[in-house]
């Protein structure tokens, strides 16, 4: 059985939609949060594990542009206030979003918010790109016990940090 979706179905992996108070057409309720039934047939999902990340964005278009010039995103789009971020290669749902917040300056209001770390197999050419993007870096690369990071903010002001394992010394 798989977990109500915000119609009140049965979708596998389909969690409720929350947050936004009404559904995608505004006439009706959200589901019931917590969801009904504890039984999740999607493997992926684990419990208290990041399941899906919302950044806060001044402006949408230029976020998608952003985002997908950096990182390859692509993104569902669900009208001007709300893009989701598609899941890489491919794959079926999505890792996250990107809602429009009009009160959001980048590096002002709102920032200080939880910091998302993406893994990159190429953290040189990932910083590049970033910066390419208009990205704006404010920690470069440095060495921690897991490999190595920096930290960039977005056009919006959300910061991020990209980090990659340790090279193998040879």
């Amino acid at each position: 059985m798989g977990v109500a979706d915000a119609t009140g179905g049965n979708s596998p992996g389909t969690l409720p939609a929350v947050g936004h108070g009404e559904d995608d057409d505004g006439d009706r309720p959200p589901a019931p949060w917590p969801p009904e039934t504890t039984t999740v047939s999607d493997p992926a999902l684990q419990h208290h594990a990041i399941s899906y990340i919302e950044l806060a964005v001044s402006d949408m278009e230029a976020a998608k542009r952003f985002y997908t010039s950096a990182f390859d995103w692509a993104f569902n789009e669900y009208g001007p206030a709300y893009a989701g971020i598609r899941r890489p290669a491919g794959a079926e749902g999505e890792v996250g979003g990107l809602r429009h917040d009009a009160d959001r300056t980048p590096g002002g209001a709102g920032s200080g918010g939880p910091l998302v770390i993406l893994f990159s197999a190429d953290l040189p050419a990932t910083l590049e790109r970033v910066r390419a993007a208009g990205g704006t870096i404010t920690t470069d690369p440095f060495d921690f016990p897991g490999g190595r990071r920096f930290h960039f903010l977005d056009p919006s002001g959300n910061e991020l940090a990209v980090w990659a394992e340790p090279v193998d010394a040879a």
